[in-house]
């Protein structure tokens, strides 16, 4: 070990965040109650990670997501094995990695986790991308069981009184679907307690994201890839509530501490799309090393949206809007407006955009609003071309020699 390395350890033990350890023991047990359902009675459904969570939760039923089993596997560099495989099934390269990995997963109960427990039931909506159709269709096939579907409009500049109409009977018949497969009646006061806890949990959530308004930021953008995961798969629970809760009370006394993500931070940047989830260490590395932290991301900040939709004392009847109305669901004009929002509101002085060959939603309009972005707050922007799974999209030096002349041209402004 040399001088240099000794000297920066106990900075870098100083920067970890303790409530990781908590959240990996409540994911752990989330993961052995799904697991082990068929032993106490509870059903699984297998939901999209944009889905409305909180009437399965309200049913007493464990919500599993395939999107998340695609990040760990990921994060544990098995997606080229499953990739490949599900391609030897006839699926193309160009479909998504989650999809492919998932659909490989079932047959062999491969991944980190030995695959995902059997469901009862599936639950896609379709405000995230087109892909989870039929991905979907595929698994309810396979599984042999049913499959509900929320269809929901995309806004291109507008959610009409029409549409609005058309989503909110769907939820109506979502609601009867659940009552048909758990065979009992939905419980329409359990919903009123589980939709305050979800919007509590919301509001906690990006309460935590928003600590990195400060400079310099006691999080980054990779810390809050890792406690995105209960937003998704817990929230409208109180142990969604409980974690945020401490998660932001250790914020803030970081901020108070002087502690930062990123040791002497100059640079602060927006990062755009899914994570490049099998080299989060490496890009977190690579851009501290130019004194650059990625304080925000439109990714982690989708599931806050419907704070600004949903009405507490009425959810299920304003849950079209918030299940619609989301990022990933509007024109590029509206996500444009939202990346400024957020380059301003979190000073911002770079972007970063990964143009994710699975997720072509995310991808496609990138082009457009980074024009839009150029002419109304003109900072300097990344583009990253890789895969948020399959690492045989990813070139590492490519991608650092495209770092390295970015943040050149951001020091240059300096």
């Amino acid at each position: 070990m040399t001088n240099k390395e000794t000297v920066e350890d106990p900075e870098k033990e100083k920067r970890k965040i303790k409530s990781v350890k908590k959240m990996k023991e409540i994911m752990t047990n989330y993961y052995i109650e799904a697991k082990t359902a068929d032993q106490t009675g509870k059903k699984i459904a297998w939901i999209t990670s944009g889905g409305p969570v909180e009437p399965l939760i309200a049913m007493d039923v464990i919500p599993v997501y395939p999107e998340n089993h695609g990040a760990m596997i990921g994060a544990s560099k098995m997606g080229v094995d499953l990739c490949e495989k599900s391609e030897e099934m006839g699926y193309s390269r160009d479909l998504c990695s989650y999809a492919r990995t998932d659909i490989a997963c079932s047959p062999i109960n491969g991944g980190p986790i030995g695959g995902l427990p059997k469901p009862d039931m599936l639950i896609c909506c379709n405000n995230i991308c087109g892909t989870v159709l039929k991905w979907y269709e595929i698994q309810a096939r396979y599984y042999d069981v049913p499959l509900f579907i929320l269809d929901t409009p995309f806004c291109h500049t507008e959610f009409s009184i029409e549409a609005k109409e058309y989503v909110k009977k769907q939820i109506n018949e979502y609601l009867k679907f659940l009552e048909m497969v758990c065979d009992k009646q939905f419980d329409y006061d359990r919903m009123k307690q589980v939709g305050q806890l979800s919007l509590k949990g919301q509001r906690l959530w990006q309460a935590v994201l928003d600590t990195t308004v400060h400079q310099p930021a006691p999080m980054s953008a990779f810390d809050a890839f890792f406690h995105l995961a209960l937003i998704v798969t817990l929230r409208g629970t109180q142990i969604v509530v409980d974690y945020y809760s401490s998660l932001l009370d250790e914020m803030r006394e970081r901020i108070t501490s002087g502690i930062s993500a990123v040791h002497n931070e100059k640079h602060r940047l927006l990062w755009d799309n899914i994570p490049i989830w099998y080299r989060t260490r490496w890009l977190s590395e690579k851009f501290a090393s130019h004194d650059a932290c990625l304080v925000a991301d439109t990714y982690t900040s989708a599931w806050c949206s419907s704070l600004k939709y949903i009405n507490e004392g009425n959810f299920l009847d304003t849950m079209a809007d918030g299940y619609t109305k989301i990022y990933l669901n509007l024109g590029v004009d509206k996500m444009a407006e939202h990346v400024i929002e957020m380059i301003d509101k979190y000073n911002a002085n770079g972007i970063v955009m990964h143009s994710n060959r699975s997720c072509k939603p995310y991808s496609f309009g990138q082009y457009d609003i980074l024009k839009i972005v150029k002419e109304k707050r003109d900072i300097p922007a990344l583009v990253i071309e890789a895969d948020m799974v399959d690492e045989r999209s990813f070139s590492e030096s490519q991608i650092e020699t495209r770092i390295d002349a970015f943040m050149e041209v951001l020091k240059a402004r300096k």
